[in-house]
């Protein structure tokens, strides 16, 4: 029995899919014709939102709720892909690629398979980890490559992942309500070549921020000051990929002046400072 994943396409966010963003309220100052949000689903549940770029063929970002874990990855998902993003389709079930050759008329909107294969510079890194999330469906639904950009190894294995677990037990500690995460990327123009066709935009930079504003007060100071909210970015090459942390207006910041965002850019409202945090 194959659990289906659905991602449906949206022009605007649904209510059900709002669910994974503060205050329902998406990255604001990301808006262009090429990116369209999916709310990517399995088993007919809503798991968590995607902005992709249907000409670079990657996530803008993924933004989700963070699920308490043991950290465990899953195991034997097959990658997937999202149909709805060429066709009008009457299904928003994500598929399995299929075994063998099949003639993928999606393939000009989105990264397939054959595109990795051979880029060996590179591989898949996800933007929503399954370390991040516990249910076994949860975890499944972060394999579809409209979740993929493509990392170096070595950045992602010994330093984003690292980040990411450091990110886990944090939050899995001192988090008591909900943690939002919003994991996005930077370009500047490096390309994955596919039979001499530009296929797949590389990041230049992978980023994170978290918000968790119900937290532990009578945490360690060296973790306290890193709530209600957080965050840091890395290069994605085989050296000097060292992560940075840094608040998210820093970040905020960093991400006006390295990628093309607006100026009223903004990952969280109001950078997830509760109101009666501003008025002391």
């Amino acid at each position: 029995m194959i659990s289906e994943v659905r991602g449906r396409v949206e022009k605007e966010l649904s209510p059900e899919c709002r669910e994974f963003l503060y205050m329902g309220t998406p990255p604001n100052g990301l808006e262009h014709q090429s990116l369209q949000f999916i709310c990517q689903r399995y088993n007919n549940k809503p798991r968590y939102v995607t902005l992709y770029n249907i000409v670079d063929h990657i996530p803008v970002y993924s933004a989700y709720t963070f699920k308490r874990s043991d950290g465990e990855k899953c195991m034997d998902v097959p990658w997937m892909y999202e149909p709805q993003l060429s066709t009008s389709s009457d299904t928003d079930e994500m598929q399995p690629f299929p075994h063998g050759y099949m003639h993928m008329n999606f393939e000009d909107s989105q990264a397939v398979l054959d595109d990795y294969t051979n880029a060996i510079l590179y591989e898949r890194g996800t933007l929503n980890p399954d370390e991040h999330q516990d249910e076994p469906d949860d975890k499944a639904s972060t394999y579809t490559l409209t979740n993929v950009v493509p990392v170096t190894p070595d950045f992602n294995n010994r330093v984003w992942s690292k980040q990411e677990h450091i990110i886990r037990k944090r939050l899995n500690n001192y988090c008591r309500g909900t943690a939002y995460i919003v994991t996005g990327i930077t370009t500047s123009g490096k390309m994955i070549r596919r039979e001499n066709i530009n296929r797949v935009a590389v990041p230049t930079y992978l980023w994170s921020a978290y918000c968790c504003v119900d937290f532990d007060h009578n945490a360690p100071y060296n973790e306290r000051y890193k709530f209600p909210s957080f965050a840091y970015y890395g290069l994605n090459e085989e050296e000097n990929n060292e992560v940075v942390e840094i608040s998210v207006q820093k970040l905020k910041e960093f991400l006006k002046r390295t990628t093309f965002v607006d100026q009223n850019f903004q990952i969280f409202v109001g950078d997830c400072v509760p109101a009666s945090n501003k008025a002391e």
